[in-house]
This record gives structure tokens, C-alpha cells and sequence, in this order.
């Protein structure tokens, strides 16, 4: 009905069921309307009229379509030479920009691709004659309509134009009435169908629970007769869930849908061909004009969104007069939308049987053998499987190291890198960075040599921390650079120093004798603050006898600085002589046992000062004191400028008696 319109020029919107040759019916009037140098040697056509350029174009909604249409119509025109170019993305550029500069008679392709070309003055549409939309609602499904009216402005404004389609949507309809001139509607129907589905198409729908459906399909797949068989899935990942454990189960199954790459797809539908693979899980981008021979079965593993993507997956089996078996399993939660799909096709499944893997229904209506499980037999596992299928190379776009040319020529790349950055290099001696020959001469050097050979590390070591207590100060500071016994100056004091380490300085700078290395063992354990500074500067700290004039007492005085000075200027007696000269005497040993246990930081800091750092007898001179000095630094350094004579020993308690002298008569 189609061919004689078509080739007079007129304008043609065909619609037809799934299977019955709609790409023939604009394929043939294509590839008779081109022209070709056949045609010049025939005497049929001017040269003229021979062009580089497309003379027809083709606008399809898939990749796997395109691949389809463009095989067909090489086939059909292999007589008269025809040249067709699939465009379409996923592919490389490079081959089809090549294609294009060596002149085309036809291109197929879907619209991103040759609106990027276009874009690129890559491909040139001035010359197009005849335009073709094939699957146009599923175009206008896929929010293709404003690319598809990108590239119809693009075209000459007298060509020919025909759109093809097995549903005819209101917008299709629209978009015909725009860019259309008179159209003629052909819609071919069989005398015995009644509806809109085939009628060689036998048709189950079966409420089926959705854990159950991956063991109620693999039986399915093994009932009698049965040959290459399609799943249909909603979404891509249940389609690849789908597709992986039916090959656990022992079938050989492949997957096409939007997540693989393009080469994977080919794949996966050459080797469904080619019947290496018979159980193909796909989503609805197979779902349009794919034909293959052979394919009994359809599964509709989840309910299609409407009526439209329900013929066009039924539509995959009994195609050009052949029978087919199309099984559809409706969860629960879909019940109403297959409520809506059955009302528009006026189907008899209103309420679906509700069925499982054992259900005896099941076996019948579907000729499954008896005691079928959902494991496919070892014997019956004959087919090559979808790795017996090679991926070609199409220089994908996006991919790296996919082409065969920078695969072969890897390994130079990484023996050009491996010197580069070599691992020796990193190596570090004493802060500083080794060379990459050093470091190998290192590595390969003895233990030994290496050991005596490594310079010191001039950094300082790690236990540099200062703690509160003048044991730490003296260790951390003295034990990187040990001083000899005969060097006379002591090493300087740090800038910043604690509390507890400048009073440890104080009494460390103080002349040492017998009688205070003995004293710190008869301390009371517990003393008050101004006790303890006048009692360790009496008793550690002597003054020499033979100083006769005491320097003056600093301006600005605290309390303990103040008694302290009172009780040094008391006269002294026989009595105050023998304590300041504290003599080994059982009553002098005795002493320390009445005075209380508790002690001040301070004075704990000067005890531990004494025992742990006496300094030598032999010191003719002390440095100066810090200039910032704490309170009980500043009560030592009084105290120990004072002139130690008979007479300044602090015996006797002053006329007012404070805090400190009230603890006196008990020492």
C-alpha cells in the first residue's frame, strides 16, 4: 500500500502493527529515489545530480534501531551500490567524519549525533531530497521532538517526508500538520485481527510475587519448543540483576539496556543472533523494531508503563507471519496500572490468575515438563554463552586505552615511565635528600659500612619537653651536651624558664657545703611557705663568715621577704650559733619529726633543687639572678645575701610576732 505513494514523491504517514515490514515500505522508495553513478551510466540521471552529500535521511530513536534500519537497507541496495552510513553516538568520531568527506547516498541516525555533526559542518544536509521518521511517538517519548525540529529547519524546504510508526500519538499528529504537505495516512491492517495486537501472538498474564519471579521465569525458559526468548525489565539495574542470575542458573543470557557501553550492546545482540546467547535481558531500548529471527518467547519480567511499549515488547515475536508466546508477570503494586493497559487494548485479563513457581496452571498452560526446577540442566547448557562473542572496538567515546593501536604500544609507555620516578629517590640522610646513585650505593652497602658511615644526625633528640620539676629542667638540658668535671662555667640557663626551675637556679648558684648536703634528709615534711624559705636559707644556704658588708634588701618587699629580713638582723646568741651552724647532735636530728607534713611547691622545688643538682664547692663566682624573679627566689636571694656571723644567727624571735615567727621556737 505503501511503495506506489511513496515513489510518485507524495508525502506518506504509514502506521502499521509491529512485524509487518514498515522498514521495507520507506526503505525501497529511498533507495530507488537516490542517485547513483548507475544511474548516470544507465542514462536514468544527469551527472549533475551526483553528490558527495546525503541525498535522503533517516531519524530513528536507538542505537540498536539505527544499526538495524542501516543493515537492512545495505542489503536491499547492495544491487545498485548504494552507500548507507549509520551515525550515532557512542562511537568514535574520527570514522564517521572519514565516511562523511567520502561521499554518502543515505545516513541513518539518531538526533544527538547528527545534530553534533551538523553543528560541526561535518555533515551536510542541503541536499537531502527525502526525510524518514521512523518510531516517531517513541521520539516524542524520549523528548526527542525539539531535536527532531532542529534538524528538519535544517533541511531544504522541498523534499519529501514520511513518517512511520505502529501508534500514532496527537503530538506526532501536530508535528505532521507543521512540516508536512498534504500527507497521505495509510494505516494496513490484516482481514483477521481484531485488535490492535497480532494475532499469531498468544498471550498469558499471571499476578506473580516479586521474590518469586527469578524461579518462575527459569522455568519458563525451559518449557517445550521453546527457542530464543526476550526479557523485558523497567529499569536498568533489574535488568542486569536479571541477566546475572540466569547465568548462574546455567542459561546463556545477555543484556542490553542504557548502563552498558555501546560496544557491550552490540555485543550482547550479535551474539543473540548469531544464537550463542538464546535469553536476551533488556529494558525498552531493545523494545523498538529490533527483529530477529527465531524469537519465540517474551517476558515482560515488569508490567510496561502503557499500552504503547506493550505492543512494541509483544511485538518482538511472531513477526512476518510467524507464532509467538508472550508471558506477563504483574506484581501487586501493579495491578492498576495493568488495569488501564487491558481497558486500552481491550484485552481479557482484567484479573490476572495469581500464580507461582509450583503452580500446577503454570506447567499446563505453558507445556513445562514435570519436575522442571529453576536450574537449568547440565545437559541442556549447549550454547556458547555471551564470552564466546568478541567486543568490537569502536573507539567509544569517553574510554581510555579501548583502541587496539595505544593498547599494543602500552608497554613501551611503561617502560619509558618506570625510571621516572624512581622508589630510591625518597630516601632522606640526616634531613637532607640522597640521590638516586647514593642511595643505591647505600642500599647495597653492608650493614656494617653503612652504620659507620652515617654522619650524626646534628638534629636535637626528641625529649626536649621542660615539665614543672627541676629534675626534668636539669636532665633534658645537661644530657645532649655533657660538660667535663674540670670546666668551670656551667651552661647557660634557658630563656624561658618555670617557676620551679629559676628557684632550683637560685640555690643551685649558692656555695655548697657539708652540713647543707646533709640537711635537705632532716626537713619537715610539713611547713608553711614562709618557714620553709627561712629555714632552707638558714640551714642550705650559709653565707661565708669572712663577707663583711651585706648588700641592701630590695625596694619592693613582700611579707615573707620582710620577716625574713627581721629575723636575719636579730642578735645572735650560743644557742642561734649552733643552729645556724647545724651541728650533727641528736637534737638537731630529732628536730625535723615535730614540724608539719605538709609542703608548698616552692619549697618541695628547692628540696628536690639541693639533692638532685649540688653545685661544686670549688665556684669562685655565681651568675647573675634572673631579672624576673618569683616570690620565693626573691625571699632566697635575701636571705642569702645576708652576712652569716655569730651574730646574725635568727635565734631569737622579733618584738612582733608574725605567721612565720610563731613557727620558729619549734625548730
Amino acid at each position: 500500500m505503501t511503495l506506489p505513494v511513496a515513489l510518485s514523491g507524495s508525502d506518506v504517514i504509514g502506521q502499521a502493527k509491529t512485524g509487518t515490514g514498515k522498514t521495507l515500505g520507506f526503505g525501497l522508495p529511498l533507495l530507488e529515489r537516490v542517485t547513483v553513478p548507475a544511474d548516470v551510466e544507465a542514462g536514468r540521471a544527469t551527472p549533475e545530480k551526483l553528490t558527495e552529500a546525503p541525498q535522503a535521511l533517516v531519524v530513528v530513536p536507538t542505537r540498536e534501531l539505527c544499526q538495524q534500519v542501516t543493515n537492512d537497507l545495505l542489503t536491499a541496495g547492495k544491487v545498485r551500490n548504494v552507500r548507507v552510513l549509520a551515525i550515532y553516538g557512542g562511537r568514535a568520531y574520527e570514522p564517521q567524519v572519514e565516511a562523511l568527506k567520502k561521499g554518502v547516498d543515505i545516513v541513518v541516525g539518531t538526533p544527538g549525533r547528527l545534530l553534533d555533526l551538523a553543528g560541526q559542518k561535518k555533515l551536510d544536509l542541503s541536499h537531502v531530497r527525502s526525510l524518514v521518521l521512523d518510531e516517531a511517538d517513541e521520539m516524542l517519548d524520549l523528548g526527542f521532538l525539539p531535536d527532531v525540529e532542529k534538524i528538519m529547519k535544517m533541511l531544504p524546504p522541498k523534499r519529501q517526508t514520511m513518517l512511520f510508526s505502529a501508534t500514532m500519538p496527537g503530538a506526532v499528529i501536530g508535528l505532521a500538520r507543521k512540516y508536512m504537505a498534504q500527507p497521505t495516512h495509510i494505516s494496513a491492517t490484516s482481514p483477521d485481527d481484531e485488535g490492535a495486537t497480532v494475532a499469531n501472538i498468544t498471550q498469558h498474564v499471571f499476578r506473580a510475587h516479586n521474590m518469586d519471579k527469578p524461579e518462575l521465569v527459569s522455568r519458563i525458559l525451559q518449557a517445550d519448543g521453546r527457542g530464543l526468548a526476550m526479557i523485558f525489565c523497567r529499569t536498568k539495574r533489574t535488568a542486569a540483576d536479571i541477566a546475572e542470575q540466569l547465568e548462574k542458573r546455567g542459561f546463556a543470557s545477555g543484556a542490553v539496556h542504557g548502563d552498558l557501553g555501546q560496544g557491550a550492546r552490540e555485543q550482547a545482540l550479535r551474539a543473540f543472533r548469531n544464537g550463542k546467547v538464546d535469553v536476551l535481558v533488556c529494558t525498552d531500548v531493545a523494545a523498538r523494531g529490533i527483529d530477529v529471527e527465531g524469537v519465540t518467547h517474551v517476558i515482560n519480567y515488569q508490567s510496561p508503563e502503557d499500552e504503547k511499549t506493550y505492543l512494541h515488547r509483544v511485538g518482538r515475536t511472531g513477526r512476518a507471519g510467524a507464532k509467538g508466546i508472550a508471558v506477563t508477570l504483574v506484581d501487586w503494586d501493579d495491578i492498576p496500572r495493568w488495569k488501564l493497559i487491558n481497558k486500552a487494548l481491550d484485552l481479557p485479563f482484567d484479573e490476572p490468575e495469581e500464580t507461582y513457581s509450583t503452580s500446577a496452571h503454570l506447567y499446563e498452560i505453558l507445556s513445562i515438563p514435570a519436575g522442571t526446577k529453576g536450574i537449568l540442566p547440565r545437559a541442556d547448557r549447549t550454547r556458547a554463552g555471551l564470552r564466546a562473542e568478541e567486543v568490537e572496538d569502536l573507539g567509544e567515546t569517553g574510554g581510555r586505552g579501548r583502541r587496539s593501536a595505544p593498547a599494543a604500544a602500552a608497554p613501551a609507555v611503561v617502560e619509558e615511565r618506570a625510571p621516572r620516578t624512581p622508589r630510591q629517590r625518597r630516601r632522606t640522610r640526616g634531613g637532607a635528600s640522597v640521590s638516586a646513585d647514593e642511595a643505591t650505593a647505600v642500599s647495597q652497602a653492608p650493614a656494617d659500612t653503612a652504620t659507620a658511615e652515617a654522619p650524626a644526625e646534628p638534629r636535637t633528640p626528641r625529649r626536649r619537653r621542660r615539665t614543672r620539676s627541676a629534675e626534668a629542667v636539669v636532665e633534658t638540658v645537661e644530657a645532649p651536651v655533657p660538660a667535663p668535671a674540670a670546666e668551670p662555667e656551667a651552661p647557660k640557663a634557658p630563656r624561658r624558664r618555670t617557676r620551679a626551675a629559676k628557684t632550683a637556679e637560685a640555690v643551685t648558684e649558692a656555695p655548697a657545703t657539708a652540713e647543707a648536703e646533709a640537711a635537705p634528709a632532716k626537713a619537715p615534711r610539713r611547713r608553711t611557705r614562709a618557714a620553709a624559705a627561712v629555714d632552707t636559707a638558714e640551714v642550705q644556704v650559709p653565707a661565708p663568715a669572712t663577707e663583711a658588708d651585706a648588700p641592701k634588701a630590695p625596694r619592693r618587699r613582700t611579707r615573707t621577704a620582710k620577716t625574713a629580713e627581721a629575723v636575719t638582723e636579730a642578735p645572735a646568741t650560743a644557742e642561734a650559733e649552733a643552729v645556724t651552724e647545724a651541728p650533727a647532735t641528736a637534737e638537731a636530728e630529732a628536730a625535723p619529726a615535730k614540724a608539719p607534713r605538709r609542703r608548698t611547691r616552692a619549697a618541695a622545688a628547692v628540696d628536690t633543687a639541693e639533692v638532685q643538682v649540688p653545685a661544686p664547692a670549688t665556684e669562685p663566682d655565681a651568675p647573675k639572678a634572673p631579672r624576673r624573679r618569683t616570690r620565693t627566689a626573691k625571699t632566697a636571694e635575701a636571705v642569702t645575701e645576708a652576712p652569716a656571723t655569730a651574730e646574725a644567727a635568727p635565734a631569737k624571735a622579733p618584738r612582733r610576732r608574725t605567721r612565720a615567727a610563731a613557727a620558729q621556737p619549734e625548730s
